[in-house]
C-alpha cells in the first residue's frame, strides 16, 4: 500500500530537534520565574495545542491546563479586528499564575483581547508564551514574555499550525510554498485564525 507524504516537498524553517531544544529552554526559564509556585497554562485553540503539550512537559513546577477558543470576523480576506470568544475557561483563574500559550504572536489583536479579558478575572500574574513572534505584523502594542523564535512575515505551517486545517501534524515548522500561500492570502501571511469563522478553519489575513 502506498502512502502520501505531505512533508517531503516543504522547506523546513525550524526542525523538530531545534523546536524541542528551544521549548525545553523556555520551560527552564518558566521554572526559574515560578520556582515554588503553581502555574495555569491556557492554550489558544487550535494552533497552540501541540506547543502547550510539549511546553508543559518541559516545566517542572506544578502546572495545570485550560483552553480557550476565539474567532475573528471580517469581509473577504481581511479581518475587521473584532475578536469573539467562543470557548471560555473551564476553571477560575483568580489569584493564580496564568501563562497564555499561543502558537504565533502576529497582529496582537487576539492576545490583546485575551489579556484584557483575563485581567478582569484578577489572576496573581499574567504572562504570554508564544512559540513564534512576527513583530513586523503587529497592530496592537503587546509583547510576549516568553518567545520561541522571532520570524519575518512568512507563511508557516506544521507543529499545530495549519493551512485550511491541513499540516497541523507535521513535526517541523515549514514554509508554505509561495505559489500556494500567495494565491490563498493575496500576499498576506499567516493565517492567525484560531477557530472557524469560515468552514475551512483558519483564514488568511486574520489577527
Amino acid at each position: 500500500m502506498s502512502t502520501t507524504t505531505v512533508h517531503q516537498d516543504l522547506e523546513i524553517l525550524f526542525s523538530r530537534e531545534r523546536i524541542r531544544h528551544r521549548v525545553a529552554e523556555m520551560g527552564r526559564q518558566i521554572d526559574r520565574d515560578y520556582a515554588g509556585e503553581k502555574v495555569v497554562l491556557v492554550g489558544v485553540l487550535k494552533g497552540a495545542a501541540i506547543f502547550l503539550a510539549d511546553l508543559a512537559r518541559s516545566i517542572s513546577v506544578d502546572n495545570t491546563f485550560d483552553f480557550v477558543a476565539v474567532s475573528s470576523y471580517g469581509k473577504g480576506q481581511r479581518t475587521s479586528g473584532a475578536v469573539k470568544l467562543i470557548k471560555d475557561l473551564d476553571q477560575p483563574i483568580e489569584g493564580k499564575n496564568v501563562i497564555v500559550v499561543e502558537d504565533i504572536l502576529d497582529t496582537g489583536l487576539t492576545l490583546g483581547f485575551l489579556r484584557s479579558l483575563f485581567e478582569q478575572h484578577q489572576p496573581k500574574s499574567l504572562r504570554i508564551a508564544a512559540l513564534l513572534d512576527k513583530p513586523s505584523r503587529r497592530i496592537e502594542k503587546i509583547e510576549a514574555d516568553y518567545v520561541g523564535f522571532t520570524i519575518p512575515n512568512q507563511f508557516v505551517i506544521g507543529y499545530g499550525m495549519d493551512f485550511a486545517e491541513r499540516y497541523r501534524n507535521l513535526p517541523d515548522i515549514c514554509l508554505m510554498p509561495p505559489d500556494v500561500s500567495g494565491a490563498a492570502s493575496r500576499g498576506t501571511s499567516n493565517i492567525q485564525w484560531h477557530t472557524a469563522a469560515f468552514p475551512s478553519g483558519r483564514t488568511p489575513g486574520s489577527p
